[in-house]
């Protein structure tokens, strides 16, 4: 299964709400369009909601690093909310969930942008 993006916002933050493969080919770019894509239209405050993704490959935490570099670049910020086990052990091995603000509930994460 591809990945597929939902947005909805919630105060004054744009939520993503991903589901399927974050992997080579497909995922990482269908990824980056959409954050780019948010960024472009003003949009300051992503979360993204990882709780509905299957498998995720290294092109897929590059890019969600990616994610978070380009929007802390222009001024934005970007989180992530509902990591599934294998997606937190991947981060928590690789250090990046010391550069990631990592929410186990959305309501947090949402309160945490105020």
């Amino acid at each position: 299964m591809t990945l597929k993006i939902s947005k909805r916002n919630v105060d004054q933050v744009t939520i993503l709400d991903t589901a399927g493969r974050l992997t080579i080919g497909e995922g990482d770019i269908v990824l980056r369009d959409s954050i780019h894509e948010n960024l472009n239209a003003g949009t300051r405050n992503l979360l993204v909601n990882l709780a509905n993704i299957s498998t995720i490959d290294e092109s897929g935490i590059g890019e969600l690093v990616s994610a978070y570099v380009t929007a802390s670049n222009r001024g934005g910020k970007l989180k992530l909310v509902n990591l599934p086990p294998k997606i937190r052990d991947v981060l928590m091995i690789t250090q990046l969930i010391t550069v990631f603000e990592v929410y186990d509930n959305e309501q947090e994460a949402v309160a945490s942008f105020g």
